[in-house]
């Protein structure tokens, strides 16, 4: 028999766990889907109803409404959240795997990040096609930027779930205070309160997030009269992206047998 190559090996581990992920993902449990579709749900409806009640402007949000406008903030902001958090508990979940020596740590972290995001994808094009059946202008006006820079959100996803996989696993405490995280990136990224309104001042402190250059890009994409937050950039969230990426895979390789004896 032919010895198989070092890719086709790989190839064949990362298809067994992604079957393996994608099974325990969304069969496991069965209310799995419907707190995938609800928690975006839920946050919506609750700050568009707060919005209502303190606000009486025209909906509008520098070029946006404020619906759709939210909808791809949420959910772009999940995408990220997602592979970080999904990502956090890799290494722990898949320790019986290391027994087989193709399975490597990086390969659960990989693998579940991209199941992740092929179900937060599906998810995103499920409220697409629900806000143009209620009327919401919510179609992409240029389709191929909103593509990239959803692509852009989950390899920053990517990176970060790679780091922390490796600093959460090695150190316990670490993990704690990146699950603490989740509410305050959510609130500074700028999902829920458009940060064009803020004090020049205010946003020197936000734009190192690449989160926000990131979902700027990304409603950019959608709405074409969209008015983005003063020194959004593409560049430095791809420096931001492979920098991340980069030392996550760093990480994993120094600290690959540490990771297989947790």
């Amino acid at each position: 028999m032919q010895a198989r190559t070092p890719w086709q090996v790989t190839r064949s581990v990362w298809f067994a766990m992604f079957m393996r992920e994608a099974v325990t993902r969304t069969m496991t449990d069965r209310l799995g889907w419907f707190w995938m579709i609800f928690e975006p749900m839920a946050m919506i409806a609750i700050m568009v109803l707060i919005r209502s009640l303190i606000s009486h402007s025209n909906g509008l949000i520098m070029g946006a409404d404020f619906i759709p406008w939210m909808i791809t903030g949420m959910m772009g902001f999940f995408l990220v959240r997602e592979g970080m958090m999904r990502s956090l508990g890799a290494v722990d979940a898949n320790q019986a795997l290391f027994a087989y020596r193709q399975v490597q740590p990086v390969d659960t972290v990989l693998v579940r990040n991209f199941v992740e995001g092929m179900l937060r994808t599906f998810i995103f094009l499920l409220f697409v096609v629900g806000g143009l059946l209620l009327k919401l202008d919510i179609f992409p006006d240029n389709a191929i930027n909103a593509m990239f820079a959803w692509f852009s959100l989950w390899s920053l996803g990517l990176g970060a779930g790679l780091v922390v996989s490796v600093a959460g696993t090695l150190v316990p405490e670490l993990a704690r205070i990146v699950r603490m995280l989740s509410l305050p990136l959510l609130i500074i990224s700028g999902v829920i309160l458009p940060l064009n309104v803020l004090p020049h001042h205010a946003l020197e402190y936000l734009m190192p997030n690449p989160i926000v250059h990131g979902l700027e890009l990304l409603r950019l994409g959608f709405f074409e009269h969209y008015r983005m937050v003063n020194g959004t950039s593409l560049s430095y969230l791809w420096l931001f992206i492979l920098s991340l990426n980069a030392l996550g895979l760093l990480m994993h390789m120094h600290y690959r047998n540490r990771l297989k004896a947790q």
